[in-house]
């Protein structure tokens, strides 16, 4: 479902599969949150780069470190 989730963010789902999404999304906290980091760091990369050429590895380095803190964060929520 989360490999869904980028094209959902990015408007490139039909309605279907859209609505498919939307209601997953509403019912699965992880993938809202997920989601929500998604879009969150989507919107500032757009904000702040403008037209400014966009770095070819800039994707795969946010997602990287996306996945990073991720990790950190259940490792953290199992210690507590």
């Amino acid at each position: 479902m989360l490999a869904k989730v980028y094209a959902y963010i990015d408007g490139e789902l039909d309605d279907h599969n859209y609505a498919d999404i939307r209601e997953h999304l509403d019912e699965c906290s992880p993938c809202l949150a997920e989601y929500g980091l998604e879009e969150v760091v989507k919107k500032l990369v757009a904000k702040h780069c403008g037209s400014d050429p966009v770095p070819t590895d800039l994707r795969s380095k946010v997602l990287h470190r996306l996945e990073a803190a991720r990790a950190d964060l259940q490792v953290r929520e199992g210690v507590d």
